[in-house]
């Protein structure tokens, strides 16, 4: 299993900075994993919604079938999903109002037989993937 997580104050309230961050038509104007999705962005927004999602980690394309397990609006969403050679990815974003900024979080974990043989490398390349999404996400609400 490789686990990840960054941490940004976002200089926005929590609502804006979820309403960018479920805005699936702007998804890859800051997050740095994504490249597209095959059949759109979730149409809704729910506890087992389900979408797929094509990713680049390590310079290597991934399509994730994705699966919403945990959601409560401008708080929390935690989705989970399959990937290739049988790896499970999940993710978890928890944001926090602070004042007029949020502090947002954003939790990773793969798993899979295939994650033990580059552990080191995707916990590398995903926690700075994580951290420029942040970056990019503060810019374009703040």
């Amino acid at each position: 299993m490789a686990e990840v997580s960054a941490e940004a104050r976002i200089g926005a309230p929590a609502e804006k900075v979820w309403a960018r961050l479920t805005d699936w038509s702007t998804h890859g104007e800051w997050n740095a994993t994504h490249t597209s999705f095959p059949s759109g962005g979730p149409k809704s927004l729910e506890v087992g919604t389900t979408f797929r999602e094509n990713m680049r980690l390590m310079n290597f394309p991934a399509e994730v079938e994705w699966t919403v397990e945990e959601l409560e609006s401008a708080r929390l969403l935690a989705i989970r999903g399959q990937g290739p050679m049988g790896v499970t990815v999940a993710t978890r974003y928890t944001l926090t109002p602070d004042g007029d900024a949020t502090t947002v979080r954003i939790d990773g974990e793969f798993t899979g037989a295939a994650v033990s043989l580059m552990a080191g490398k995707l916990r590398d390349s995903a926690t700075a993937a994580l951290n420029e999404s942040l970056r990019k996400l503060n810019e374009l609400v703040a």
